[in-house]
């Protein structure tokens, strides 16, 4: 491919029950980033807040402005105490529980048609990327039914459009405490040991979306 590689990298504000959310630093640090390997590569970040009008309103808006190639997303998983590689997004949305804006789905599902939608199997890749790191990383499926699996839904369906990203993948993260350190009782990992993993993810995601391109161009010649 000629020109730079582009990534968007996002994480989320805070929500009812995590006035911090671990994922803002987590993308500060993935943005500042100098490597050999990102010199082509055009790294934005954002963080939504976690609300479905503005997901619903800034991903349509980013993907416009910055057409990035891949998008790596990270959201807070506060129950787990290990990080998740989400393989699909189900077509199911909380009515029960609000958003940071107090709004509440009117209905139970996402859209009228599948009840899954997967990322792809470059998802195994992203994992061993992970876990060559040290950290304790599973795949999942099951995103829940709150803004992570709704970004995730929306973003698999970017990516399935024409002139969409390449590559869209979303990773769940345990809670951490505000001073980088393991929270605990909730988890044993540090920021320092996600923004690891975190950096390992990023590498494969370039790797595989410049992989991705070059498959699209094929296709399309084809």
């Amino acid at each position: 491919m000629s020109g730079h590689l582009r990534l968007l990298v996002t994480g989320f504000g805070p929500f009812p029950g995590a006035p911090f959310n671990p994922t803002e630093p987590l993308v500060s640090r993935l943005l500042r980033l100098r490597r050999p390997a990102l010199s082509d590569v055009e790294l934005t970040g954002h963080i939504f807040p976690v609300t479905y009008k503005d997901v619903d309103r800034e991903l349509p808006e980013l993907l416009a402005s910055h057409r990035p190639h891949a998008l790596l997303m990270f959201g807070l998983a506060s129950r787990t105490a290990y990080v998740r590689i989400e393989t699909r997004a189900r077509n199911a949305v909380t009515m029960l529980w609000p958003d940071a804006g107090r709004s509440k789905p009117r209905m139970g599902s996402i859209a009228g048609h599948d009840d899954a939608m997967a990322f792809g199997p470059h998802t195994e890749k992203l994992l061993r990327a992970a876990l060559a790191t040290g950290i304790d990383a599973r795949l999942s499926r099951n995103a829940g039914s709150y803004l992570c699996n709704y970004l995730s839904w929306r973003a698999i369906e970017a990516a399935r459009r024409e002139g969409g990203p390449a590559l869209a993948s979303f990773v769940h993260i345990p809670v951490i405490a505000r001073d980088g350190s393991a929270r605990e009782g909730m988890s044993d990992i540090t920021l320092e040991q996600l923004v690891d993993a975190g950096e390992a993810v990023l590498m494969e995601m370039v790797k595989l979306a410049r992989q991705a391109i070059v498959q699209r161009a094929d296709a399309t010649q084809h």
